[in-house]
């Protein structure tokens, strides 16, 4: 395609190339027609090409191809800024031409492209003021759509009845109909690809084939805009190297690099994206699992001191004192981390296990192997309640001999002055072996004597940059062992940590009753309120406990879910703290009992005492807010109540759930929802009642939310940073690129052979992923 394909915005529809349009004057059209633009897209191919200079043509800046007003709105709408960038903005399907689009499913306030036929052109004059409005409408025989233009009669000349064309713009309604104002246009003129006799010529037949990319696009650029840059990109750019080694592709029959992006961007069949789409697919998998497999092993090229327990040490002493016996999944996770530990080089392990699996109890035995060897460990929890629940628990497990030459400690930003000082002196000068914080341990205040090992519980509560801060307080690299009680899907495991050794505990200790979980839909079933009351007491009755869960305080002061999507609507007020706990205590099926709140705005302290006097039965009925979620253990208490469920995720309901029947009591959890069928929310709360294998919810809840960023400090939420790759269906081709990137690494640590998959991991990995790479 050369410049004359760029038309501007107020020529004519050229016979051949199919007729072109935009709307009003704005940034859409001016980004075509600025001078400077003009010139650097009036280039030939090999001008362009030359101007990418001497090095990879997709580090090069997209100015340099399209010029600068032409790239400045592809950056701020897509943060693209080279020529790779702009490549690889794919297009999100393929219409056809005479493809006619559903206009009865049009969102409101969206821009959208479509493709529709011209049915009728009229124009009027202003009520208000001089001028006319001209008036199309378009249709794709299920729907009508109106679009506007104002004082732009010069339009229905090239609006005619019966042509077809593609139309993009911002869905807005006027007098309940649809339409778009100023659209954005391309008209598709069958004419021009007719012989002289009349009959089809093949490049029309070709033309009719072709799929037509639609890309990704904004009020400010077109998808046709887009599609007419991507051409002199891909003239200038191409060929490039591939970062796939010729071997893997032919392996697995895909097409090389260049071949890909001209397939999925100028396709002249369905098979050219097809075929595309699968190789520029795997390559993204091949080069994000390299970047994680060079970080495993940058790792492991790292010097720790080696902790190896000691005949008759604690360790031992701990495992002889133990009143019951392991699991078998815990003796083999205690296996391995026993076998990290002893190394020189750090340990980077996850353990994820249900709740309830002790997981703890597997890194307390790895605190006292690293104690046995002369270090610290670093117990970092998520909440104070939790910190404060791990010290007792620990303490109590350990017993008054252990905890006596241990000495547990534990710092957080609340407690007093005094009490922090002599916790800052234990842990610099190495008297405490085991030290359980918050947020706090973080503090620059903080040091260790030696520190071995670094145990974060509940990772998904951390960043990145709070993981790694605790970790440099080590004179040499601790070992870093990560607890999380969130099932991770194999795929994400393999995507997200895949630089880190991974373990799983599914086996549950003996003892355990099951959790019998229910859920309460007060939007089909609003006489069941009165059940929720009425079985709680009857819990109550036989001398148990019970906790209602709200998602916040009070009216102003919420508590959200960390993983509900962004963006959904809160249709009624919440349950709240506040409401909860005078309803329950006016309620007269709770008549007596001791009903008291538990909340992020109360100190430490009173967080403490209420936790405290609930462990030891002095209070019947905690209402709480999600400070409660993990680890909070309490045998006695065998009702979980979550008000509003449908307000938190999937494992944050898992986690609720898993807070009652931890003893020998079985478990009752109510989900009480006023969300209706067949929508998202209700359908996680469903979701989590249907069964209780974490496993199974971690999969539905994957395949629920929006994939986050795999790369980068954003990993969940938002805009994903994959392209085409989806780590729900492509776990198969996930694995299979790990496989292969770990043949390429054994036989070339350096990638000194495979300098275009180097080049691409310079590509791919920016220095903020760089270092999340490296402090994951």
């Amino acid at each position: 395609m050369n410049a004359s394909a760029v038309p501007p915005a107020s020529s004519a529809p050229r016979r051949g190339s199919g007729g072109s349009g935009t709307g009003r004057s704005g940034a859409a059209g001016a980004a075509w027609t600025k001078s400077d633009d003009k010139a650097v897209q009036a280039l030939t191919a090999g001008e362009r090409r030359a101007a990418l200079g001497t090095g990879s043509p997709l580090e090069a800046k997209l100015s340099s191809v399209l010029g600068g007003r032409t790239a400045g709105p592809l950056q701020k709408a897509f943060a693209i800024t080279t020529v790779g960038d702009m490549l690889a903005h794919y297009p999100r399907r393929y219409a056809r031409r005479g493809e006619l689009t559903a206009l009865n499913e049009l969102p409101l306030n969206e821009t959208v492209t479509i493709v529709a036929e011209i049915r009728t052109v009229t124009e009027r004059p202003m009520r208000q003021r001089r001028g006319s409005i001209l008036e199309v409408s378009i249709s794709d025989g299920r729907g009508i759509l109106s679009l506007t233009f104002f004082n732009q009669s010069w339009r229905s000349r090239e609006l005619r009845p019966g042509l077809r064309g593609i139309f993009t713009g911002k869905v807005t309604e006027y007098r309940s109909a649809l339409q778009l104002a100023h659209p954005d246009y391309k008209l598709f003129d069958d004419l021009d690809l007719l012989e002289l006799d009349g009959s089809v010529s093949e490049k029309a037949k070709k033309w009719a084939e072709a799929p037509i990319p639609i890309y990704p696009a904004t009020g400010t650029m077109s998808s046709w805009q887009i599609q007419a840059a991507m051409a002199l990109v891909l003239e200038a750019a191409l060929p490039v190297g591939d970062p796939v080694p010729a071997a893997v592709r032919k392996a697995r029959g895909l097409v090389d690099f260049s071949t890909a992006l001209q397939g999925i961007h100028q396709p002249q069949r369905d098979s050219d994206f097809m075929k595309a789409r699968d190789s520029l697919k795997f390559q993204e998998a091949f080069v994000l699992q390299t970047a994680l497999l060079q970080q495993r092993q940058a790792a492991h090229a790292q010097k720790a001191v080696a902790r190896v327990a000691k005949p008759g040490g604690y360790l031992e002493r701990f495992d002889r004192a133990l009143a019951f016996t392991l699991t078998g999944d815990q003796s083999l996770v205690g296996s391995e981390i026993t076998a990290d530990l002893a190394k020189a080089e750090p340990m980077n392990r996850l353990v994820q296990g249900e709740v309830g699996s002790g997981k703890t109890l597997v890194a307390l035995r790895a605190m006292l192997a690293v104690a046995d060897s002369g270090g610290q460990s670093a117990l970092l929890a998520p909440t104070e309640v939790l910190a404060a629940q791990h010290l007792r628990s620990i303490v109590r497990v350990l017993g008054p001999d252990l905890s006596a030459e241990l000495m547990p400690t534990l710092h957080t930003g609340q407690l007093p002055i005094a009490v922090r000082r002599k916790a800052l002196l234990r842990m610099v000068s190495g008297q405490s072996k085991i030290v359980i914080g918050t947020h706090a341990l973080l503090s620059d205040t903080v040091q260790f004597y030696d520190l071995g090992l670094v145990v974060v519980d509940e990772q998904h509560r951390f960043g990145v940059e709070q993981r790694e801060a605790l970790r440099l307080k080590g004179a040499q690299p601790p070992h870093v062992l990560v607890l999380t009680a969130t099932p991770i899907p194999r795929t994400v495991a393999m995507t997200v940590f895949g630089d880190l050794d991974i373990s799983t505990i599914t086996e549950l200790p003996a003892g355990r009753q099951g959790i019998s979980t229910f859920v309460v839909p007060l939007a089909e079933k609003p006489g069941w309120a009165g059940r929720i009351w009425q079985r709680t007491a009857e819990e109550l009755a036989k001398g148990r406990q019970a906790f209602f869960v709200c998602p916040a305080i009070e009216p102003s002061v919420a508590e959200p879910a960390d993983d509900l999507e962004p963006g959904e609507p809160d249709a009624r007020q919440l349950a709240t703290v506040t409401a909860v706990l005078a309803e329950a205590r006016a309620n007269p099926a709770l008549a007596g009992a001791r009903i008291e709140p538990l909340h992020g705005r109360m100190s430490s302290e009173e967080k403490d005492q209420t936790m405290q006097a609930f462990a030891a039965g002095e209070i019947d009925v905690l209402v709480a807010t999600t400070v409660i979620e993990v680890g909070v253990d309490v045998p006695n208490a065998s009702t979980m109540v979550v008000m509003d469920a449908d307000r938190f995720g999937v494992s944050q309901l898992h986690q609720l759930r898993g807070r009652v029947g931890r003893g020998g009591v079985p478990g009752l959890c109510l989900l009480v929802t006023h969300a209706e069928l067949e929508t998202l929310a209700r359908e996680r709360v469903d979701a989590v009642a249907s069964t209780l294998d974490g496993f199974e919810l971690a999969q539905i809840d994957l395949e629920l939310r929006r994939e986050g960023d795999v790369l980068g400090s954003t990993q969940s939420g938002g805009r994903s940073s994959l392209r085409l790759l989806r780590v729900v269906a492509d776990g198969d081709l996930i694995g299979e690129a790990r496989e292969a990137a770990a043949e390429v690494l054994q036989g070339d640590p350096g990638l000194a052979e495979h300098p275009e998959l180097r080049d691409a991991l310079a590509r791919r990995l920016d220095e903020t992923d760089r270092a999340f790479l490296a402090k994951s």
